[in-house]
């Protein structure tokens, strides 16, 4: 039997450590799907991604369409319109759901470009230091100083309304948050033994960042992805109530809601269900936030 030899001691440990991560990843989601909060969280997700996904399916009606055989202005929610129509004769079930997977869409797309901008910035500042660390947080502060929903007016006043430039103003606002959390994992994982060794074997500066320390730093970071995409529903849904978001008449949740105030006394339900359906979107983000905190830390499992 041969001694082994250094190259094959060396792959068998990195096999080891891929398969670590690995069984990390699937420990984590078996937690998540072990919690009662986050087995509901991802159920009630996944039935408002595939109600979004299938609108079109779902509704028989255009959410846009006034003219429609029967229908009346102010109809009650009946077995033709779940969700009744509004002041024009559109049907507010299919709105709703339509408007659902607009301020959705938003959100997922600010929170994905928000958090890979802020992420990659809080790793190169914290890893590098020095002056790149001080100006890079300078900027950060500069952009925390404005409030968020100040900054996302003033970007929408500059780009003009829409989806597109909605999801831009947003994701600016989620990149200071990242990039603070990032930046701290960063100061601490990059004094780790097992950065000293990647150093040691040759390893450059972007794949100790991107491949070693990324890996260490995720757990704080997956909460964070579900509390900012609970923000940046409410902060798409608000810009949207102040007329900066979709351009009408397609819906959307802020939208809606805006339609709805100067209608209440004669058709609460306008303003019920594009509520609702936020609020149950928020409460399962909220939710599975808390699932995977308790997945990933053990200070939360301890306490549990």
């Amino acid at each position: 039997m041969t001694e082994a030899t250094p190259l094959s001691t060396l792959g068998r440990e990195s096999w080891r450590v891929r398969k670590a991560h690995e069984s990390m990843l699937f420990a984590t989601v078996e937690r998540v799907l072990r919690n009662p909060l986050g087995l509901l969280a991802v159920c009630g997700l996944l039935i408002i991604l595939m109600a979004t996904l299938g609108a079109g399916l779902l509704s028989q009606y255009s959410p846009t369409d006034q003219a429609y055989r029967g229908a009346a202005r102010y109809l009650a929610p009946s077995l033709d319109h779940p969700f009744g129509t509004d002041n024009v004769r559109r049907d507010m079930f299919s709105r709703t759901l339509f408007g659902l997977r607009n301020s959705l869409a938003v959100s997922l797309a600010a929170v994905i470009f928000g958090s890979l901008a802020g992420i990659s910035l809080g790793f190169i500042s914290g890893y590098a230091g020095g002056w790149t660390d001080a100006i890079m947080m300078r900027f950060v502060d500069a952009m925390l100083a404005f409030p968020g929903l100040l900054a996302a007016m003033a970007i929408l006043t500059i780009l003009g309304t829409g989806l597109v430039n909605l999801a831009i103003a947003i994701a600016v606002f989620n990149i200071p948050a990242f990039a603070r959390l990032s930046r701290a994992q960063v100061l601490v994982e990059k004094n780790r033994d097992y950065v000293f060794a990647s150093q040691a074997i040759g390893a450059g500066p972007a794949r100790i960042i991107f491949r070693h320390i990324s890996r260490n730093a995720v757990p704080p970071l997956l909460t964070q992805v579900a509390l900012a995409i609970n923000s940046a529903i409410i902060l798409a849904a608000a810009l949207s109530f102040l007329g900066l978001g979709e351009k009408p008449p397609e819906p959307s949740l802020g939208s809606l809601l805006n339609d709805a105030k100067s209608h209440l006394r004669e058709a609460w339900w306008m303003a019920v269900f594009p509520a609702a359906a936020m609020a149950f979107l928020l409460l399962c983000l909220n939710f599975l936030a808390d699932a995977v905190n308790e997945a990933t830390s053990p200070y939360a499992r301890r306490k549990v």
